[in-house]
């Protein structure tokens, strides 16, 4: 079946064949599951890994991976929204939403907000 607009349902395949079904406790567990990927993407979005003073070449491949991963599982969220099942796509954006207050905000690490001089990339920062 080829939906082409948002609906409510359980009856549908999101990521892959034959997943979640039919059943209410796996659609469940699917708007879970997207839910977790949503803050896991926020998460390596907004971690910082790799201590200061670290071998550039070898930091620069972690980030490559790193970047990698994270580009996989962001993809992963894409897709399941593109099953246009509303339930999915609401767990997407609440999803990211959490995960950008925990990981994002510093509403829970009590970081401040950025200053003026603290915005851009690389050594030319504004």
């Amino acid at each position: 079946m080829t939906v082409h607009a948002f609906y409510w349902g359980k009856a549908h395949e999101i990521l892959f064949p034959g997943w979640p079904g039919s059943s209410t406790g796996m659609y469940v567990l699917a708007v879970f599951f997207i839910v977790f990927l949503a803050m896991l993407v926020e998460c390596l979005a907004h971690c910082q890994l790799i201590k200061p003073g670290s071998n550039r070449t070898a930091a620069c491949f972690y980030r490559t991976g790193y970047r990698a991963v994270r580009a996989g599982l962001a993809y992963m969220v894409i897709l399941a929204v593109m099953s246009y099942n509303a339930g999915i796509f609401l767990a997407a954006i609440f999803g990211h939403a959490v995960g950008y207050l925990v990981f994002g905000s510093g509403f829970y690490y009590g970081v401040e907000e950025p200053s003026s001089s603290d915005i851009g990339v690389g050594p030319e920062k504004i």
